[in-house]
């Protein structure tokens, strides 16, 4: 088709695959951008921990905090070769023939005196069974028995914290004011109905 001066226009013509628009993407997030912080306040509350299942109650590196709620069961105990603990009411005088040996001096190990006691354990919120051999925290725990100003430690709470590993781990005990016991507490006590004698019969 000729314009006015004769001239055949040009038509144009578009590619007819037309070349797709590039979009920016963002870099992905790196993982070390997600700080525990992050993790915490998205997924879990700041303060939750795994609730405990345990019967039993250990003592912790840090603050272990817990209520004594029985009078304690005393006796002596041993491991055998075999891991095993073997109690008794009365001392061994002779150290029993399958005792565990000490791995570097090949001696047998020691026999310990031990407390069995029922606690209320403020972490694991729960009543559970614990045995005492730490000959520290014994004599601090009769101690404050008795001492006049703070007697039967039924009545208060106690927390003892553990510092340090192996020989060099270290046990203090610290006391709280005199308090009563919470309705749960007593409830847990009274259905779980803990034999700490129970301690003395052979183990499978």
């Amino acid at each position: 088709m000729a314009n006015y001066w004769g001239l055949r226009r040009q038509r144009s013509r578009r590619n007819p695959i037309a070349s797709p628009v590039k979009r920016r993407r963002d870099p992905p997030r790196s993982l070390a951008t997600i700080t525990k912080k992050n993790i915490m306040d998205s997924f879990f509350p700041e303060e939750y921990e795994v609730p405990s299942s345990s019967d039993f109650m250990k003592f912790e590196k840090g603050e272990n905090n817990f209520r004594i709620m029985s009078s304690p069961v005393m006796g002596w105990e041993y491991w055998t070769k075999e891991d095993k603990p073997i109690r008794s009411k009365t001392e061994w005088k002779v150290a029993p023939a399958d005792i565990k040996l000490d791995s570097k001096t090949g001696k047998p190990t020691a026999i310990k005196h031990f407390w069995a006691i029922v606690v209320w354990n403020y972490t694991a919120k729960a009543v559970q069974q614990l045995e005492i051999t730490q000959k520290g925290i014994m004599d601090a725990i009769l101690a404050l028995a008795k001492n006049p100003k703070w007697g039967n430690p039924k009545g208060y709470d106690l927390c003892v914290t553990r510092e340090g590993d192996g020989l060099k781990t270290k046990y203090t005990v610290m006391p709280s004011p005199a308090s009563e016991l919470s309705p749960e507490m007593i409830a847990e006590f009274e259905s779980k109905a803990i034999d700490l004698n129970a301690v003395f019969e052979p183990k499978e």
